[in-house]
């Protein structure tokens, strides 16, 4: 099943789930985002959307890729990372809560209607600028453009800099974006799949906060996003903990090896994944205590 069928088929189910808003076709009303991140253990945003700590935030920063991969993959969350990006800057980590949107090829009928309602609401007509106007400090938008890049360029240089500057973290687009020149010179971390100088056209929005595809991953309103020089991964806020935990000995395991590595005492299976020698790993296990009581 392609993309565009995928996408079809999520939005017939969410006429059985969501409730329309004004300026969008489809969102999660608060009980519905409640019941569908049930697992979240910490404060919710008026919608119901799940609000990840800052403090937990700036501790992911600190994480990489495959560490996420370690708990969510035993976790059997197998189904939460994507690559294949082009990134903006690629030395600058990605991490902040989701805000989701997604679009479709545009219909006249389905169309219409949203732009009435976005009418009656006061709300722009242009279909992100839409989401846009809903972001706030330390969220991350992700947004669903099934891979359009002509026709699909979700911001150029003016809408990024919306962006960065409500938020401060930056924008994941499964689409195109425009104005990279302009865009280049904001510290902003940004994920897309090409670069085209059409406006954004003959798409229309279909969804704010309601589940979405991007690639290979399913992802949420609320789940933390972490990307950095790999890819993007979106971590379920109930597992984010168990992440920065199996990572803070990822590193003290890394630590450790490497130095031994660069003595040039040992070889790589002697110590890699774990030490084979008793008193190695007695060595080891001492140092792990050290630095998780520190």
């Amino acid at each position: 099943m392609n993309k565009c069928l995928r996408s079809t088929a999520i939005l017939s189910l969410l006429l059985h789930l969501a409730l329309p808003l004004p300026a969008q076709v489809f969102s999660f009303s608060r009980e519905q985002m409640v019941k569908y991140t049930s697992k979240n253990p910490y404060e919710r945003f008026p919608d119901g959307r799940p609000k990840v700590p800052d403090t937990i935030l700036e501790k992911v920063k600190e994480l990489t890729a495959e560490e996420a991969w370690a708990v969510l993959n035993e976790a059997k969350y197998t189904n939460q990372y994507e690559g294949g990006f082009r990134l903006l800057h690629p030395g600058r980590k990605l991490v902040g809560r989701v805000v989701t949107a997604q679009f479709m090829p545009s219909r006249p009928d389905l169309a219409e209607v949203a732009d009435a309602d976005a009418k009656e609401s006061g709300m722009t007509k242009a279909n992100n600028q839409r989401v846009i106007d809903l972001l706030q400090r330390g969220d991350v938008v992700v947004v669903d453009l099934f891979g359009k890049i002509e026709g699909g360029t979700f911001v150029g240089d003016n809408l990024a800099t919306a962006i960065f500057s409500a938020t401060g973290t930056g924008f994941v687009v499964d689409g195109g974006i425009r104005d990279l020149e302009g865009i280049f010179p904001l510290d902003v971390a940004a994920y897309f799949r090409g670069v085209h100088p059409t406006p954004i056209s003959n798409v229309m929005l279909t969804g704010i906060n309601i589940p979405i595809r991007i690639g290979n991953a399913t992802v949420m309103p609320g789940d933390v996003v972490l990307g950095d020089r790999e890819g993007v991964y979106f971590i379920p806020p109930h597992l984010v903990e168990e992440v920065l935990k199996k990572a803070e000995e990822t590193h003290i395991h890394d630590e450790w090896t490497k130095d031994k590595f660069l003595k040039g005492k040992h070889k790589s299976s002697e110590l890699y994944p774990t030490p084979t020698d008793s008193e190695l790993k007695k060595e080891y296990e001492e140092y792990k205590k050290r630095k998780l009581g520190r």
